[in-house]
């Protein structure tokens, strides 16, 4: 006969605990079960792979938006009128969800492993359907140009640890395929994510596979607004540090004053960039242009660099440069060509045409002009953006560079005599960019702030980027990286190759050690036991455990009879001597 007691030994399994504790709140070994995940769980766990997808994307995607990260500050500073970094609340609001999700993946794998019923417990399903609500919200807005093009320059590396992890997740598919009956779906599903993933390289495209000996030159760098990550932009400190981080040429946002003198502003009004809330408060929301210069030229521009720290660098200044930095004033159009005169360095500026009630509505242009005849450039070094007035322009200064920010047809930008666009980064393909320099016309792309985006603009053949960070730039004397294609190929060959390996070398080792004869927990039989219609792997447990205990001499049939009450499955006599019978044939 069987005694009872044999079955209530228990191992302590710290590690198990933990794990189905934290993914389910089953902390008690009576909790956990080996039997398999209802359809209700499995739909929890497929909308856990979702949301951990999500948020993997969405990380991705903010990592790769560093290049934007002021301009983005700009459009809610524009929206809200208070400059604030919303990007800080975003990563960090990512990172939580991304660092969550991934931990609630991990759990879930290792209890597939372990044969373990997925059970999550409601506190996770609440996080994980609101971190999935919440990313698919966002997964609508349109603002994905920096994520397409950033594909071009980590394809290759992405592709790699793609196939890293899916090889790796072998793992627990060839567990699943040798131990549960019925999972040539799961099979199916894996082998075809292989097999796309093996001939994903064919279809990526990057400026960077490239034969090193047609690299072209280095791309010219310029100082967009200066450097506004060293000093307030639009300021003579501003240009000044651009040109000690050897920039070609200064870009800047020009407006007309009241009084017709052209000056440097980005913004419509004056409020994020000077103190016009302490010297005109009623006033601080009026239009830039209705100031005069008098006015304009008593604010700071300086001292909100200081207070918002725009860009985090103000704490690595100097005492000189923050003393220096307070005392700035807004810039004209004639200080900054007299300073590019002195350097012998180009300038490139867009003119903002004031309202229709300025008194320079209709002279703007006119204005633009007479401060480029009157500073000491040359005008060859002047490049002169809008379109409006064009032919006027070419016929006061013909020697000015006819430069536009829209993408046309070589045959209509030859017509209108232009020979540079400026584009944003979004729009240089770099088929584009082949077909321009083709015809002789150069493109400058614009915001180029992070090194890999300058090394995809490099491949590419753009002739120049604008920066916010020239200081960054210029310590990427070449392409983060660049390869052949047969370089490529090879590297792709070979990951495949070797995946192919691991993956069948871990199903043949998953099935060797799923075979033969298995010793089994008492715990997991008692566990497994309380279901009233075991599977057939918890059968042969529970025979292996008897036939186990009647060898040993101990037992007694009063003491088998089953508990049934409690759901434990009942053994007769016959069913108990069956295996020692066979047994003895054997």
């Amino acid at each position: 006969m069987v005694k009872h007691q044999p079955l209530q030994v228990y191992e302590r399994q710290l590690c198990l605990s933990c794990l189905t504790g934290i993914y389910g709140c089953r902390w008690k070994r009576y909790q956990r079960s080996h039997d398999d995940s209802s359809k209700w769980e499995c739909s929890w766990f497929f909308i856990l792979c979702c949301s951990f997808l999500l948020l993997l994307v969405w990380s991705y995607f903010w990592l790769e938006a560093h290049n934007d990260y002021n301009e983005f500050n700009w459009l809610l500073y524009n929206r809200s009128a208070i400059w604030k970094d919303g990007t800080v609340p975003i990563l960090a609001a990512t990172l939580t969800g991304f660092t969550y999700t991934a931990f609630l993946m991990i759990l879930a794998l290792c209890h597939i492993v372990l044969g373990q019923q997925l059970n999550l417990y409601w506190i996770h399903k609440t996080g994980v359907l609101h971190l999935y609500l919440n990313k698919f919200y966002f997964a609508q807005i349109d603002e994905w140009d920096i994520v397409i093009i950033s594909l071009q320059f980590t394809g290759p590396f992405l592709h790699i640890g793609a196939l890293a992890v899916v090889t790796a997740l072998g793992w627990v598919i060839a567990g699943q395929v040798v131990r549960v009956e019925r999972s040539i779906v799961t099979l199916v599903i894996y082998v075809s994510l292989l097999l796309v993933l093996y001939l994903v390289p064919l279809f990526i495209s990057s400026p960077c596979i490239m034969d090193r000996s047609k690299l072209g030159p280095r791309p010219a760098v310029i100082g967009r607004r200066g450097a506004p990550m060293l000093a307030p932009e639009h300021t003579i400190m501003s240009f000044s540090k651009a040109l000690q981080q050897k920039v070609t040429a200064l870009e800047a946002d020009v407006t007309i004053s009241l009084d017709g003198v052209p000056f440097l502003m980005r913004d419509r009004t004056l409020r994020r960039t000077t103190n016009v809330d302490k010297l005109f408060p009623a006033r601080q929301d009026h239009d830039a242009s209705f100031f005069n210069w008098t006015e304009i030229r008593s604010l700071s521009a300086g001292l909100w660099f200081l207070r918002d720290d725009p860009y985090w660098t103000v704490q690595y200044m100097s005492e000189k440069d923050r003393n220096r930095t307070a005392n700035q004033t807004v810039c004209s159009l004639a200080e900054l060509l007299r300073l590019a005169a002195r350097t012998n360095r180009s300038v490139i500026f867009s003119l903002r045409q004031p309202p229709h009630q300025h008194p320079h509505h209709q002279l703007w242009v006119s204005d633009a002009l007479k401060a480029i005849q009157r500073s000491s450039i040359l005008p060859e070094q002047v490049m002169w953006t809008p379109d409006w007035y064009r032919k006027k322009v070419r016929a006061a200064v013909p020697l000015l560079q006819q430069t536009s920010d829209e993408k046309l047809p070589v045959a209509e930008l030859k017509e209108r005599g232009i020979s540079t666009l400026t584009l944003h980064y979004s729009q240089a393909r770099a088929q584009d960019i082949r077909q321009f320099s083709g015809s002789n016309v150069s493109i400058n792309v614009y915001p180029v702030n992070e090194p890999w985006l300058y090394s995809l603009m490099w491949c590419s053949g753009v002739q120049s980027v604008s920066s916010d960070a020239p200081h960054i730039l210029k310590k990427v004397p070449n392409p983060v990286w660049i390869m052949s294609a047969d370089e490529y190929g090879l590297i792709w060959i070979t990951s495949d190759l070797i995946s192919v390996a691991i993956v069948i070398g871990i199903f043949i080792f998953q099935k060797w050690k799923m075979s033969g004869m298995r010793s089994y927990n008492p715990e997991q039989i008692m566990l497994s036991a309380v279901v009233h219609r075991p599977s057939r792997d918890v059968n042969l447990m529970k025979e292996k455990l008897i036939f186990s205990e009647i060898n040993n001499g101990v037992g007694s049939t009063d003491e088998l009879s089953g508990y049934t009450g409690n759901g434990l499955d009942t053994y007769s006599r016959d069913d108990i001597m069956t295996p020692a019978r066979h047994a003895t044939k054997l």
